[in-house]
């Protein structure tokens, strides 16, 4: 039950593969997208498939990892492996605080408060100096990993991506089949159980919250390296917005669900950009279509016709 299934080391087996010849077929820049993004919605998934808490502000934890790693990297001139674990630990530390005001309530009025405290973040970044305000920090340096080996190259980056990702994707699979995450399925299916088993469960939902911001955090940091610069967008409301459609599509409470929704949305949103906003209009279709024939999402209705948990 902890480790993997068949299936899963199968599938596992596949993402790997594909992450490896990727970039032989693919723009290796958009594929570094996509594995941030697909990281972005696996941290996300972690609360809202297996704690059952909807986040609205995940953007925040999100956005302010990408500053964070773009003023250290730039203005401090830290190794981008420095600099994206403090973007790691700048949405930790921000989750920490977030999750302790908000992880009491449930619901409507959990999303509601993370929503609001999102927008709180979005406007200090808005006034913020050190963010750059509406232009954001650019021209930030992708360094040398290690101090030794130049990340210059989109190819050396690409690597590099690819391994943070991935240690991040296996140890929220590792979080999700632990003792730890068996206690987080039981929080979700009924709290009020759980609580009266002896569990503390406003406890386990915080740290839950912290480690899904601490790699959201991740994320937003290989982003912001990846492409050199770290913007309003990325602490934009509508970026939770487009991390819960990823989650949706991809298969709530799946493991390789939010990565599939990940390469999905920002697929359309790469290849559809000629069509200007079509591309809204288009991922709305998608949506409301998945929402109506696949209701479990794209590998929770594979895994259901397979018998497999994916």
């Amino acid at each position: 039950m902890l480790g993997y299934s068949r299936a899963q080391g199968m599938a596992l087996g596949i993402l790997i593969a594909l992450v490896i010849v990727a970039p032989g077929v693919l723009y290796p820049v958009f594929v570094m997208k996509v594995l941030c993004f697909a990281l972005f919605a696996a941290a996300f998934n972690l609360l809202i498939g297996y704690v059952g808490l909807l986040s609205f502000g995940h953007a925040a934890f999100f956005g302010i990892g990408s500053y964070v790693t773009a003023w250290t990297a730039k203005n401090w001139g830290l190794t981008p492996e420095l600099a994206i674990l403090l973007g790691g630990l700048g949405g930790a530390v921000l989750g920490l605080v977030f999750g302790w005001l908000a992880i009491r309530r449930q619901g409507l009025y959990f999303a509601m408060i993370t929503l609001a405290l999102a927008q709180m973040v979005y406007f200090f970044c808005v006034e913020a100096p050190f963010t750059g305000g509406e232009d954001g920090i650019q021209q930030v340096p992708r360094g040398r990993l290690f101090g030794v080996f130049s990340l210059q190259n989109d190819m050396a980056m690409y690597w590099v991506a690819a391994a943070i990702f991935l240690a991040g994707f296996l140890l929220l699979h590792r979080v999700v089949h632990s003792p730890f995450g068996q206690v987080m399925k039981a929080i979700r299916e009924n709290e009020p159980r759980a609580t009266s088993l002896g569990y503390r469960t406003d406890s386990y939902k915080l740290i839950a919250f912290v480690i899904s911001t601490f790699m959201a955090g991740i994320a937003g940091g290989t982003k912001s390296l990846v492409f050199g610069i770290a913007t309003l967008t990325d602490v934009h409301f509508s970026m939770s917005g487009e991390v819960v459609l990823m989650t949706l599509l991809g298969g709530l409470g799946t493991i390789f669900g939010p990565v599939v929704g990940a390469l999905v949305v920002t697929g359309m949103e790469n290849y559809l950009a000629p069509f200007g906003a079509w591309v809204t209009v288009t991922q709305g279709v998608i949506f409301i279509a998945c929402v109506l024939a696949f209701r479990r999402g794209i590998m929770g209705e594979l895994g259901a016709l397979l018998k497999i948990d994916l």
